[in-house]
């Protein structure tokens, strides 16, 4: 990485030879808003293949932090929220052809704003936080390792429309399957919750 305007710099050259150790750059003077826009000195950068470029070398640290990471150097950066933001979503279909009368089995695959495609499984789970005091949601897939897309509001509506009642831990929970996997939203409203939210 360098000082210049990221808008200006050119991809990284591969590095031939023995490894060398990767040098810490500290912290690069970038940000992931909420919105999934990025930012290089206050600046959001315009060019979505150089978004794209840095996002495929972006990692969680260990210590929770991200970081962006080539062969040669690293340097961490600040995310608002989530790094990618899921914009699309599509169901299908996806039982087995081949098995004679197969059961149906749907799978949800979310686009998100950087044109990744990720279908929801048990390596790319959906989770939704939900605030204590506002009971709002906020849901997420993930995306990589570590790496999450917010869902954003149009897109939860749209799973929502698909979640069915199951029970978990003897708990009635509302949420959406996905290949094969059940992925909890919400908790059952009861009857009393029901009356005290149409008061």
């Amino acid at each position: 990485m360098t000082n210049e305007h990221p808008e200006k710099a050119k991809a990284p050259a591969l590095v031939r030879g023995p490894a060398r150790p990767k040098v810490d750059c500290g912290d690069f003077a970038m940000r992931i808003a909420r919105d999934g826009t990025w930012y290089y000195r206050g600046s959001p950068i315009g060019r979505k293949e150089l978004v794209c470029l840095f996002a495929s070398v972006l990692k969680r640290a260990e210590d929770g932090s991200f970081v962006l990471e080539t062969p040669v150097e690293r340097g961490r950066i600040e995310v608002e929220d989530a790094p990618f933001v899921a914009v699309e979503m599509f169901w299908r279909d996806c039982a087995d052809p081949f098995v004679p009368n197969p059961k149906p089995r749907q799978c949800l695959t979310f686009r998100t704003n950087l044109d990744e495609m990720v279908t929801a499984d048990s390596e790319h789970p959906i989770r939704v936080a939900v605030d204590p005091k506002s009971r709002e949601p906020r849901p997420y897939i993930t995306v990589r390792p570590g790496l999450e897309a917010r869902i954003n509001r149009a897109v939860f509506y749209e799973m929502v429309a698909l979640a069915q009642p199951e029970v978990v831990d003897g708990r009635e929970v509302l949420g959406v399957w996905s290949e094969g996997v059940f992925f909890p939203i919400d908790e059952v409203p009861d009857a009393a919750s029901m009356r005290r939210a149409a008061e």
